[in-house]
């Protein structure tokens, strides 16, 4: 028989949250977004959770079921399982209030968040393959030891804590037609779609999941959602939903899309470049899905949670010239040439005559698909995207070389 669900949060309960989270999380800014305007047909502004301190939203709720905790509670100590946000987020305050943690993370996890976790005083088990693998971890964890357990998502107290944020976007940003929130567990929608719902009544709340981990969406569907695959957005790669935020959202929430791999990256690629802000995959999902399906939000005045910014730099780099190859600012050729003295500088300095700047060259003598007496080149061009692309390797192949492109703009 399944335990009976705790009562659903009020507004009343998510502004006695705010209150108590006053002056120790920040209250973000809501900015409006004109270039992700531009980009989108949208009227965008964007809620900047990735100013907290762990850089993510997951401090409002975590530092609010770390107050409800009771003296003994505290002594205890405190367990909790995460991919990297939640964990900072309980390791932080659970420090600054002196109540010892313990985190239990997957394998998978970004060693940029591993060791913010350490760093923030927690004492971190990395073990399990999966989120689900590292609950049962931490829950054997809290039987054995007493330590409390602190939900990343289906706990009351982390969903009037998540609600913070509607609260704050409604009171200091601009008026809304709709608000994009990331969905894993739920939490963060749940709280806002609480908050949002009663402040603002015909508001349209639509939750955002990766294509790759549609838990949410297949949960609402009553369906069995087929999750798995390497996703950029690790933050919302939820297999299983709450109980109780499953409730809230059916009851609450308009929508719940999916968007692709591509969406979220380009979406990434987006708030720091044209933002100048760190956004991780989960927390570019709501940018995701606009880019995904402009039409549906064409004109709107839409709210984003940018819910976090902890992305591994080096992945942070690859996306970003990943995004210049995709808009041909970068391109790949290969040149079959003669091997001999002089051809290299013929190709080089056609490339320059044309404006083209040359970022590697790679020569290949073995490749059995060029002549014995033959090589070819492969060279990485600079460019000021596909007509200029073009230019270039139409001003080769007038020189005589059969050019390949290793890459090419998406269709």
């Amino acid at each position: 028989m399944d335990a009976v669900l705790p009562p659903i949060p009020t507004l009343d309960d998510i502004r006695a949250a705010a209150r108590q989270i006053e002056g120790e999380v920040l209250r973000t800014p809501i900015l409006p977004a004109p270039r992700l305007s531009r980009l989108t047909e949208a009227n965008i502004a964007v809620k900047y959770e990735n100013l907290q301190v762990t850089s993510s939203f997951k401090e409002r709720g975590a530092l609010v079921k770390l107050l409800s905790l009771s003296e003994a509670e505290r002594r205890a100590g405190v367990v909790a399982m995460s991919a990297g946000n939640h964990a900072q987020a309980v390791a932080y305050h659970a420090a600054r209030l002196g109540i010892p943690s313990t985190i239990v993370m997957p394998k998978t996890t970004p060693f940029v968040k591993i060791e913010a976790t350490r760093a923030f005083g927690a004492k971190v088990i990395v073990e399990g393959e999966t989120l689900v693998e590292c609950q049962r971890i931490a829950g054997n964890i809290a039987d054995t030891t007493g330590a409390v357990w602190v939900h990343p998502y289906d706990d009351p107290h982390v969903i009037r804590g998540q609600g913070t944020i509607a609260l704050e976007m409604l009171e200091d940003g601009p008026p809304l037609d709709c608000l994009l929130v990331p969905i894993g567990g739920g939490g963060l929608i749940s709280g806002m779609a609480i908050a949002a719902r009663a402040l603002s009544p015909t508001i349209e709340i639509i939750g955002v999941e990766t294509e790759l981990y549609p838990s949410m969406r297949a949960a609402l569907d009553g369906t069995e959602a087929r999750c798995g695959g390497n996703t950029l957005a690790e933050g919302i790669a939820v297999k299983d939903v709450g109980r109780l935020t499953l409730e809230i959202v059916r009851r609450l929430v308009d929508d719940v899309v999916l968007v692709p791999e591509s969406a979220i990256e380009r979406a990434v690629n987006a708030y720091l470049t044209l933002q100048k802000t760190m956004a991780e995959g989960a927390g570019a999902a709501g940018l995701a899905a606009i880019l995904a399906d402009p039409q549906r939000y064409a004109g709107k005045r839409v709210g984003l949670v940018l819910c976090g910014g902890n992305i591994d730099p080096r992945l942070a780099a690859s996306i970003m010239v990943r995004e210049l190859a995709r808009s041909e600012h970068i391109v790949g050729v290969r040149i079959v040439i003669p091997d001999r003295p002089g051809v290299l500088g013929d190709i080089a300095a056609t490339i320059g005559s044309c404006g083209g700047n040359i970022l590697e060259v790679m020569h290949h003598r073995t490749l059995l698909s060029v002549p014995a007496k033959g090589a070819s080149v492969d060279v990485t061009i600079e460019t000021h995207g596909h007509d200029h692309a073009l230019e270039i390797i139409f001003a080769l192949e007038a020189r005589g070389y059969g050019v390949r492109r290793l890459d090419g703009p998406e269709g």
